[in-house]
């Protein structure tokens, strides 16, 4: 233990932000946009030497001066952010690192989850907490009691079973935000459904949206409660969401963009195993270059781990793909006709409610509620 004390940075403290910001830069890190917590250690002159962040249950922007490590004093900095996480209520704790530095979390008491060679690992502090959450999806499957339809036709191009053989059914996966649920997410969760003998539909569980997650995943229930194939699951902490994924140690926007898709992959990839997922399904996003890009990385990848990833157009409105922006945008706007071309009826429900009305006034609140 070092003779150094660790102090909360706060984000008024001029000068601590500062130096907060030029440390991370000089060991090649930037400062991460969504932060809830920083503490720091300062020398004798107040100079800042060691640092370390918090968002949710993740730790980040963790940084030594390079004039004083091998002091122990990430040790302490990381020892401090989990006491603070544990005051929280978070006991199950994430963390994103260089891959250089994966042998001194493990040290620490952290897991590796996946990781991309020579990018980033995603780590957790719980041994076995994503193989819990994979048998927790099985389990869910089991529940579910939907059998597969060996007698289905196969897809145009597939190739044809042996003679005596049932054809593998056909598996697939739809992830969504669903900020809120959309006629476009509708029409993507139809088709995906109808091509398929089982449908697995994860929703993102974090809490990082306008509209909360136990009204996105109601709602997505509800609006998709024709179709009798569909598996629900949350998303728990390793589906990440482009809000809560890291950019602090990616040089500029593409790489953060790039990684992100590789992350995402190398959990799905395990998922999909688990499952037996032989298709994902991806709405395409036309006014989103970033999107774009993660749905080419995904066409690319995918398939060199058995899964097709089958891109939808997206089902339009006058001309334009139904977004979830849009709808958001409606309801700031206080466009109620348009809302009703927008959005199914179970949603268009809510949205005229009174459950409603702490969502809405958070929408019109929003600086800005389009979002690709």
């Amino acid at each position: 233990m070092s003779d150094y004390t660790i102090s909360r940075i706060l984000p008024g403290d001029r000068r601590g932000q500062r130096q907060l910001v030029e440390l991370l830069t000089a060991e090649g890190i930037r400062r991460d946009a969504s932060l809830d917590y920083t503490c720091g250690i300062f020398d004798d002159d107040y100079r800042l030497i060691a640092t370390g962040s918090c968002f949710g249950s993740t730790l980040r922007c963790m940084a030594v001066s390079s004039d004083h490590q091998g002091e122990g004093l990430m040790n302490e900095i990381v020892s401090h952010l989990m006491e603070v996480q544990y005051e929280r209520g978070n006991m199950h704790l994430f963390l994103y690192t260089k891959c250089s530095s994966a042998k001194f979390f493990g040290d620490l008491g952290f897991y590796e989850i996946v990781r991309i060679p020579d990018q980033i690992v995603f780590m957790e502090n719980r041994r076995s907490g994503f193989s819990d959450y994979l048998k927790k999806l099985e389990e869910e499957s089991i529940r579910a009691h939907i059998p597969a339809a060996p007698g289905a036709p196969a897809e145009s191009g597939s190739p044809a079973p042996a003679d005596g053989a049932s054809p593998s059914p056909r598996v697939a996966a739809l992830v969504m935000n669903a900020n809120p649920f959309t006629l476009g997410h509708q029409y993507l969760a139809e088709r995906a459904a109808a091509e398929n003998d089982i449908l697995h539909l994860f929703i993102v569980s974090e809490d990082a949206s306008l509209v909360p997650f136990a009204v996105r995943k109601r709602l997505v229930m509800e609006g998709t409660a024709h179709l009798p194939n569909i598996i629900y699951h949350e998303s728990g902490p390793y589906i990440i969401s482009s809000a809560t994924f890291p950019s602090y140690f990616q040089k500029d926007e593409a790489a953060v963009n790039e990684s992100h898709a590789m992350l995402d992959l190398a959990v799905f990839t395990r998922i999909a195993r688990a499952l037996g997922i032989n298709r994902r399904y991806v709405g395409e996003e036309p006014r989103s270059q970033v999107t774009a890009i993660y749905n080419d990385i995904m066409c690319g990848k995918l398939p060199e781990n058995g899964v097709e990833c089958v891109v939808v157009p997206r089902r339009e409105c006058g001309g334009s793909a139904i977004s979830a922006s849009t709808v958001r945008q409606a309801v700031k706007d206080g466009d109620r006709d348009l809302l009703k071309q927008l959005v199914p009826e179970s949603t268009l429900r809510y949205f005229l409610s009174p459950e409603a009305e702490p969502v809405i006034r958070r929408i019109r609140a929003a600086e800005n509620v389009i979002h690709y």
